[in-house]
């Protein structure tokens, strides 16, 4: 298990390789759809992202008393960022994207550009991985955005993930699909 901590260098981002496990701790900042799209047609971003990590994510989050207490914060599906990741990875200087399931040829591109990473954290497990967040610093774009939208600025301490695209042109989810689709190529 590697050790992952902020600041999010290019030197660290690219030390990693496909399969490497790690654990992270420092801020994360949660983005989805309509995050990415804003960021992309030209929106002013709402925080510093260089060498920080964004996380697909629509934390279930409330308010207990002043504080605000994440309660889930599972990952969503990635390939829907697909469109606009590797220009946000390039313009932001982004060195790590959480998700699940995966990214495609653009993203990866960006990935080896920039140095950066893919890292997949566990889908289902939205309620274990919310024990990792140990404080929410700050909330970003709430109201334009709603709740599963904006960008909540999390601390965390030892999130796992997985390495699943590296910097070095490494995908996982390229592998798999190549090998699906040889099985299936040879039962054809």
């Amino acid at each position: 298990m590697i050790e992952l901590n902020a600041p999010f260098t290019e030197t660290a981002m690219r030390a990693l390789k496909v399969g490497d496990m790690v654990n992270i701790t420092g801020t994360l900042y949660t983005g989805r759809d309509a995050v990415h799209k804003y960021l992309h047609d030209g929106g002013q971003a709402p925080v510093d992202f260089t060498d920080q990590i964004i996380y697909h994510c629509g934390p279930v989050v409330v308010k207990e008393g002043d504080q605000w207490v994440v309660k889930a914060a599972g990952p969503t599906t990635s390939i829907r960022e697909e469109p606009y990741q590797g220009d946000i990875l390039r313009q932001f200087g982004i060195r790590g994207v959480i998700g699940k399931g995966g990214m495609g040829d653009k993203t990866l591109a960006a990935l080896q550009e920039c140095g950066a990473v893919y890292l997949h954290a566990i889908g289902g497990a939205a309620q274990v991985l919310a024990r990792c967040v140990t404080d929410v610093t700050n909330v970003y774009m709430l109201e334009e955005l709603g709740s599963p939208e904006a960008v909540w600025e999390l601390q965390v301490v030892q999130f796992p993930a997985v390495v699943t695209m590296d910097s070095h042109g490494g995908s996982l989810h390229k592998d798999v699909m190549a090998q699906s689709q040889q099985a299936l190529d040879a039962i054809g």
